[in-house]
């Protein structure tokens, strides 16, 4: 059920829902990954529709790490969204990596799902009214309940519960040293950066400025999920670093905690861009690449006026900015994932060109 009244029915998978399940209900147009999709911290709070009509079809695969004791397949170590709202899910998946189906995965860690009901039909309800808040329950009047009583998915500063509670160290310092404040940071950008010569260390999103004591040759502010007005926290490290000259990378949320930090303001989608499909063009080559997106909040490109922030990305489809450049200090962003996972590497030279910043510091 939708809070504005919207009722589909279907037939309930993973953890049988004793009580209903409450989220913003978003949906994400990828044909693939969603080990890695349901497992983003960026879902939080959330009850994730797949508009592609079979998920699960090739299972589940075991909680691995690669050579550098990264996760593998999986972009946290648990399904970060309240629930999952699919057309069809495989109960026989076929892959040689998979460890249990999908409905068996979710059990395991108490996610609820519903399927048989038509993503169509909401997928383009939400397209034309905006995304809103919805729950899965047993019943018309417990989920309306539910609903009611729901506190607004715009109102609670998610990166909080997301984010690590201690710093984690990966990687080697052939580089440099990297501090990542973990918004809630997928983990293929952790691998993207330590395959690239850095030691990363995942310091909790409440660091303080004074608390990197000069030990990093570069920040990056991650992913993660919710409003970013209500992450004070973030904008005001980031608004220290990049005046201290620090090479700073924002991505996805980092992008417009980046924006807010130098003056810029951030304004709500109507629903958001969720998929690995997304076309951006570069703006300083005219390139258009196709892109992996997860955010519902964009930055305002007026309020760059004051700043001095320029665009470096935009969307190919609705215009709105994908990407910033600082003008005298060595900041960079891009709303955008660039380390994918799921999705297209058409992007990953977004590392590159931070990587190049902090070569030009050290």
């Amino acid at each position: 059920m939708l809070e504005d009244g919207t009722l589909l029915d279907g037939y309930s998978f993973g953890r049988l829902a004793i009580s209903p399940v409450v989220g913003e209900v978003v949906f994400n147009t990828g044909m693939v990954g969603y080990t890695e999709t349901m497992t983003d911290p960026s879902y939080a709070g959330q009850l994730l529709c797949f508009t592609y009509p079979l998920i699960g079809n090739y299972g589940v695969p075991a909680y691995l790490t690669d050579e550098n004791y990264i996760l593998k397949n999986f972009e946290s170590g648990k399904i970060q969204c309240r629930g999952i709202i699919a057309n069809r899910v495989a109960k026989n998946p076929s892959h040689f990596e998979s460890n249990k189906s999908l409905g068996e995965w979710m059990e395991e860690e108490e996610i609820p799902g519903i399927e048989g009901l038509d993503t169509r039909e909401l997928t383009l309800h939400l397209r034309e009214t905006g995304v809103m808040m919805g729950a899965i329950g047993r019943t018309f009047t417990e989920a309306k309940h539910a609903i009611e009583n729901s506190q607004n998915y715009s109102s609670i500063n998610f990166c909080e519960s997301v984010s690590t509670k201690e710093s984690r160290v990966f990687g080697k310092k052939a580089k440099g040293k990297i501090a990542l404040i973990d918004c809630g940071v997928k983990l293929n950008i952790v691998r993207s950066l330590v395959n690239r010569g850095y030691e990363v260390a995942i310091l909790p999103y409440a660091t303080k400025f004074e608390e990197l004591d000069g030990q990093y040759d570069g920040v990056v502010i991650s992913n993660g999920p919710g409003d970013p007005q209500n992450c004070k926290s973030a904008v005001d490290l980031s608004r220290r670093a990049i005046d201290e000259g620090i090479p700073t990378l924002g991505i996805c949320l980092g992008t417009q905690i980046i924006a807010l930090s130098q003056g810029a303001d951030t304004f709500k989608l109507k629903y958001g861009h969720r998929g690995q499909n997304k076309p951006c063009i570069d703006l300083r080559t005219g390139r258009s690449l196709v892109t992996s997106q997860n955010h519902g909040y964009s930055v305002k490109e007026e309020s760059l006026k004051d700043t001095k922030l320029v665009p470096w990305f935009v969307n190919a489809d609705d215009k709105t900015l994908e990407g910033l450049i600082h003008t005298t200090k060595p900041c960079l962003s891009v709303q955008f994932h660039p380390e994918a996972s799921p999705g297209p590497v058409d992007a990953s030279y977004v590392f590159d060109a931070f990587s190049e910043k902090i070569s030009r510091q050290i």
